[in-house]
């Protein structure tokens, strides 16, 4: 059985959406971030490096959220969450995920953990305060570009959608007022309306 690590409030919820889609039995595991659960010496023998996701398969433990996303999409194909049968757009859905980790998600992080980058006060107050331009920055591509219908692919609901519903749960305490993304606010609507979310969330 796959076991997820998973923290409230962390990017960890899309994949635990995602396992919910698959509709497939699964062991969650929640660790209290506030205890420095992540950086005991049980975990850290799961995942050096003390974040979650981590997920737990026959084969290993995978870590960072757009591998384990595509490695449930292929793992459970008859689940439909991505284009698994089109090159080209499978990797748009690994282009976007990438682009949510790799940029949306550390714009964040310079309002919660700019000590990974600094050790001054001033340096954090100073990334702190760009946050709401960066994070703001990054969702005007999303509702402009990149967002293509009702799903982040169009029609289709994808292992991009959880991932975005999950960052986009995060704009308001970054500083970003929901009235200038009104197509992302629609689709984090629509996933508050999916069984598998209500199921994360409870």
């Amino acid at each position: 059985m796959l076991k997820l690590f998973y923290s409230r409030g962390s990017c960890a919820l899309a994949s635990l959406i995602t396992l919910h889609e698959t509709g497939e039995k699964f062991e969650r595991i929640d660790l209290d971030f506030s205890k420095d659960e992540q950086l005991s010496d049980e975990f850290l023998s799961i995942n050096p490096k003390g974040r979650v996701p981590a997920l737990v398969t026959e084969r290993g433990t995978l870590t960072e959220t757009p591998a384990i996303l595509v490695y449930l999409a292929q793992r459970f194909p008859d689940s439909g969450l991505a284009p698994l049968d089109d090159p080209f757009d499978l990797a748009q859905v690994q282009s976007f995920n990438s682009y949510l980790c790799s940029t949306a998600h550390i714009n964040h992080a310079h309002n919660r953990r700019s000590y990974r980058w600094a050790d001054d006060q001033a340096s954090f107050d100073d990334m702190a305060r760009k946050v709401p331009e960066t994070m703001g920055a990054c969702f005007d591509l999303i509702e402009n570009d990149y967002l293509k219908g009702p799903w982040v692919l169009g029609d289709q609901y994808s292992i991009c959608d959880p991932y975005l519903f999950t960052i986009t749960r995060w704009l308001e305490g970054d500083g970003v007022p929901a009235s200038r993304h009104p197509r992302v606010q629609e689709h984090m609507q629509r996933m508050n309306e999916r069984q598998s979310v209500s199921a994360a969330l409870s």
